[in-house]
């Protein structure tokens, strides 16, 4: 297992089940400098490509041929088979089983109470992503929901997370609602980021943020509710530039107080956002 790890309740990877593997990978190859090593050969609908920055596993492509290509997020649990059991009780439809992927891990699909799709992965070799939050990696995952009350409490009983309106990020009053996971700061900085507090207080990041884990998003009626993937980007104009030219779409550009963002739609349709971190000076 990698270096990295991810407790219980924490997003831990990412991947995307395109129709065509092949033009995907040269897609996102182009788009953040992406390499691949082949994690189950045979191409097509059975294939899985995982991506590689600077020889660190950052995200997967998956072949398949489902009518709606779309980026899922994997939540790390103890024990796939029991957490299913689990999150059905509390109201998740079960899409797929629990299954091995090789020696690697084992994951689920399930959907929460609002319909929303998301994975669990139990590690076993492989732990998640191994790098994040650089440019061309994983920033983060966020919920887009059309009834928040409603998903937090889901998601506080599934995974046991807590959730603070800050004014950090995303909803339409300046608001966010940061999903936390109490103790991850403090396991982050014995493990692999050290210096994570003494960073987040040169741009005055809210209380708790050393625990986030992910955003949840209030959407109206007319817009889908689904699970949402933002990389990071070191230029967010060359990004959607090079998007476009390699053909994508970018179907909106947005500045907050924190990130100048491009909402991109990939080839085969897939819709993510690239982030580029531009905080206000104290």
């Amino acid at each position: 297992m990698n270096g990295r790890t991810y407790p219980p309740g924490v997003p831990c990877w990412i991947d995307t089940t395109q129709p065509d593997i092949d033009a995907a990978a040269n897609f996102y190859a182009g788009l953040f400098g992406w390499t691949f090593r082949d994690a189950a050969p045979g191409g097509g609908a059975d294939g899985y490509l995982v991506a590689q920055l600077d020889g660190a596993d950052v995200a997967g492509i998956a072949g398949g041929r489902e009518d709606t290509t779309a980026w899922s997020t994997y939540i790390a649990v103890e024990d796939a088979d029991a957490a299913v059991d689990r999150l059905v009780a509390a109201g998740a439809v079960l899409r797929a089983p629990a299954t091995d992927a090789g020696e690697d891990g084992r994951s689920a699909a399930l959907a929460d109470p609002e319909g929303v799709e998301f994975r669990l992965w139990q590690p076993k070799r492989q732990g998640g992503a191994q790098s994040v939050n650089q440019p061309g990696t994983w920033n983060f995952s966020d919920l887009h929901t059309r009834s928040p009350e409603d998903a937090v409490g889901f998601y506080q009983g599934a995974f046991g997370w807590h959730v603070d309106k800050v004014g950090f990020g995303a909803d339409d009053a300046g608001f966010g609602l940061m999903v936390r996971l109490p103790g991850y700061g403090d396991h982050l900085e014995a493990t692999v980021d050290p210096e994570i507090r003494a960073r987040q207080s040169e741009f005055a990041a809210p209380p708790g943020f050393a625990d986030a884990v992910a955003w949840i998003v209030p959407i109206g009626t007319g817009r889908t509710p689904h699970w949402h993937v933002t990389f990071a980007v070191a230029d967010r104009d060359r990004t959607a530039l090079n998007a476009e030219r390699l053909g994508g779409r970018v179907l909106r550009n947005a500045d907050t107080w924190w990130t100048r963002e491009a909402l991109i739609q990939d080839p085969q349709g897939a819709v993510f956002t690239a982030s580029q971190f531009t905080p206000p000076t104290r």
